[in-house]
């Protein structure tokens, strides 16, 4: 007589139950980076408004090669003020994936151009701190602020990645 066991239907089971929390859990994370990342920028591109925020960036980018020139065509305030309408446009843009993938791959491109520029300040900006020896002591005020956005980059990226891969823009290559 066969001995039959349980086993292959708990194992079966277990194995489609575990696939379902993992997707579960996958897709939460897919909403809370993309989300969180909106959210984020939303936020930081509100501040802009503010003249506390203003004058926090001023150092950043009087010293960049890439955005110094702008204060010599605008004032601090007004440059900020222009930053945060593209930082909250960037923000609705990403946050419009379920209606707009192609709105929300535009975001998310313009997002990485912009996380890339804020991460050329680490080089441009004075943020090495010196008491600690310089490079790679971060300073508090300027290197550690900056240092976040290399995780807002890689959500960027995903995001810029997921949306394309939706629209029919990106064709994966076997």
């Amino acid at each position: 007589m066969a001995h039959t066991t349980p086993y292959p239907y708990a194992t079966r089971t277990n194995v489609a139950r575990t696939q379902e929390i993992t997707s579960t859990i996958t897709a939460l994370g897919h909403r809370v980076l993309r989300y969180g990342l909106a959210l984020v920028i939303g936020w930081i591109g509100m501040m802009k408004f503010t003249g506390y925020e203003a004058q926090g960036i001023e150092p950043l980018v009087a010293h960049s090669p890439l955005l110094g020139w702008m204060y010599r065509i605008w004032t601090v305030r007004q440059f900020a003020a222009g930053l945060g309408v593209v930082e909250t446009s960037i923000a609705i843009l990403i946050a419009l994936r379920p209606w707009s993938r192609k709105a929300s791959a535009i975001g998310s491109a313009v997002a990485v151009l912009m996380f890339l520029t804020t991460l050329s300040f680490l080089f441009s900006t004075p943020g090495w701190e010196p008491s600690l020896g310089g490079f790679p002591a971060l300073s508090g005020a300027v290197g550690q602020f900056l240092l976040k956005d290399v995780v807002l980059l890689g959500a960027a990226i995903w995001s810029l990645g997921e949306a394309l891969s939706s629209t029919g823009i990106r064709k994966d290559v076997s």
